[in-house]
């Protein structure tokens, strides 16, 4: 008989990621494994035991391939015809936080846990951050 030990309290630590020439969809499933807390000894599928993630260089992040030219993203307000796309090269000139945020988003469980999840995650376009007062642990990747 197999016994699956749950552990109900967690210690969440702060974790600072740079961004800086790493490629897009390798850095974003390393967030997302250290969001759900898979990277630790006590994960607990059920509750939330990940750490918080603080990325900083966002905008120097590094795209492979021709996903700058093809690819779209959408969003629907939810009214006839109110569909919108933007390409992954126009958001990332208009907002280059938001790219690792969507690739992040959708690598999380569909789940109201990963709600919960991703409001660990702070994401800044250049090296200054507001995080200074939790002490982030600095992690290659």
């Amino acid at each position: 008989m197999k016994k699956t030990k749950f552990f109900n309290e967690v210690e969440r630590k702060w974790v600072l990621i740079d961004a800086k020439d790493k490629v897009l969809g390798r850095l974003s499933t390393r967030i997302a494994r250290i969001l759900q807390g898979k990277t630790k000894a006590t994960y607990s599928p059920n509750l939330l035991c990940g750490d918080r993630v603080v990325v900083i260089n966002a905008s120097q992040i590094k795209i492979t391939g021709n996903k700058l030219e093809n690819k779209m993203y959408d969003r629907y307000s939810g009214y006839p015809g109110g569909i919108k796309e933007i390409s992954m090269k126009d958001m990332q000139a208009k907002n280059p936080s938001r790219l690792l945020y969507c690739a992040v988003r959708g690598m999380l469980p569909k789940s109201m846990l990963a709600k919960r999840m991703i409001r660990g995650l702070k994401i800044y376009p250049d090296a200054k951050h507001e995080q200074e007062a939790q002490q982030p642990i600095k992690l290659e990747v």
